[in-house]
């Protein structure tokens, strides 16, 4: 399962508001190059031209000092994200390196590659320190543990992997998934871990009794990506079905479906502080969304509602012009996601919907290089009333398949619980 060259990875946000995407050529020749945004007004984006294939994985420091990229040359590259564009070029990996992470410290590097080891790298030295291998297939991410003493990593051989950074042992294997493992990621606590595959569910353990603790099955096709918030309480997943879906980890249920992206959504991350998340996809387009999970007064909003009683959430609404925008390209326009009528407002469905979702004010989405699709095409107001009533019939449509997902997770989990209760008797 090689990555298609219009995908776009996606580096951790900053606080500043700085990430990086990766851009290919379309000459065939599948050089690629780094880019640098900036979501402040009128900021240029840098690109970073050094590697000889295709770049498949980037993060910044925790610092923001430094940009690791990784590559189908084999190499992995560390980058002062400045206009000079200087490199440091890191060589041991014997095949295509899918993944780099940095330490919480910012001393280590991690990464994952198609020669099936997990290979750790010192930061300060810049020079490979030693190999993991006991995967037998291609390795497709790894990662630190927020303390840095663990290494989890997420393999085509359908497991995943803890390991001890001190003894360089492997510690645990989980053998749930039945595909291809495609990324994997710690909880801020550091006691569980979360994975997704091309078994289009996401999964997570408690590492400490090495016990499957919630398992989702929301989505139609492969999960590529997922990023757990930094309060911990959420997680958003990313996957071919060209769908993100946020879940909420205290209640073990889906909260919400986010469209926008015209094709397999590839990769998401939240930024450090959580307040927004940023995902990419084969459409080649990068939308930047606003979150407002945990302060989100969602019971006051339901009382100032005054709509029909059979009126369903909408969702993704890009027809409101907020503001228009010349990052350099970075993006054309700030668009409205407005969510005030985001739940079910029959009150029999309102309690199965936490105060915690987002409200009208909560999220945003900012798609890169996306006209305004009534501007571009003109649309006739009988026709734009018509796609209108349309658009409403589909919102129907996607928010009773929700519904009937949520009931299938809800089924799969009484039935596990029941077939563990027929075990230990």
């Amino acid at each position: 399962m090689e990555s298609n060259s219009n995908e776009i990875p996606l580096g951790k946000f900053q606080t500043h508001g700085i990430f990086a995407t990766i851009q290919d050529h379309s000459t065939g020749s599948m050089d690629s190059c780094v880019m640098i945004w900036n979501l402040k007004p009128q900021m240029r984006a840098y690109r970073f031209v050094g590697h000889k294939d295709a770049v498949l994985s980037i993060q910044f420091s925790p610092s923001g000092h430094l940009l690791a990229s990784a590559s189908r040359d084999k190499t992995v590259r560390l980058w002062v994200p400045s206009v000079k564009g200087e490199s440091t070029v890191l060589k041991a990996h014997t095949g295509t390196i899918r993944s780099v992470q940095f330490s919480r410290d910012g001393q280590s590097l991690v990464t994952a590659s198609d020669d099936k080891t997990i290979k750790v790298w010192t930061v300060h030295r810049q020079k490979f320190l030693f190999s993991l291998s006991q995967h037998i297939n291609w390795v497709r991410f790894a990662k630190f543990s927020p303390d840095g003493r663990l290494i989890v990593s997420a393999s085509d051989d359908k497991t995943v992997k803890i390991w001890d950074k001190a003894t360089r042992e492997c510690i645990h294997s989980f053998y749930e998934h039945g595909g291809f493992v495609n990324y994997v990621d710690f909880h801020p606590n550091g006691t569980c871990i979360a994975a997704a595959g091309t078994d289009n569910t996401v999964k997570l353990w408690d590492i400490r009794m090495n016990k499957l603790l919630q398992h989702y099955r929301v989505h139609c096709a492969v999960v590529n990506c997922i990023s757990i918030h930094p309060s911990g309480n959420y997680l958003i997943t990313a996957s071919n079905d060209s769908t993100l879906k946020i879940l909420d980890l205290l209640e073990g249920k889906l909260l919400y479906t986010l469209h926008g992206h015209q094709g397999p959504v590839t990769c998401v991350v939240f930024s450090t502080a959580g307040d927004f998340f940023a995902s990419g996809g084969s459409d080649e387009q990068v939308m930047v969304w606003k979150t407002n999970f945990d302060t989100a007064n969602y019971e006051q909003k339901l009382k100032e509602q005054s709509q029909p009683a059979d009126r369903v959430l909408k969702e993704l609404d890009f027809s409101q012009s907020l503001e228009r925008t010349s990052r350099s390209g970075v993006a054309e326009r700030l668009l409205k996601t407005d969510f005030s009528d985001d739940v079910l407002t029959n009150p029999s469905q309102q309690k199965k919907y936490p105060s915690s979702i987002l409200s009208s004010e909560s999220m945003a989405a900012l798609p890169l290089n996306q006209p305004h699709p009534q501007e571009q095409s003109g649309i006739p107001s009988a026709l734009a009333s018509t796609l209108e009533h349309i658009v409403g019939q589909l919102d129907v449509l996607t928010q009773t398949v929700t519904i009937l997902e949520q009931r299938l997770t809800l089924t799969e989990d009484k039935l596990r619980e029941y077939l563990d209760h027929q075990e230990r008797t």
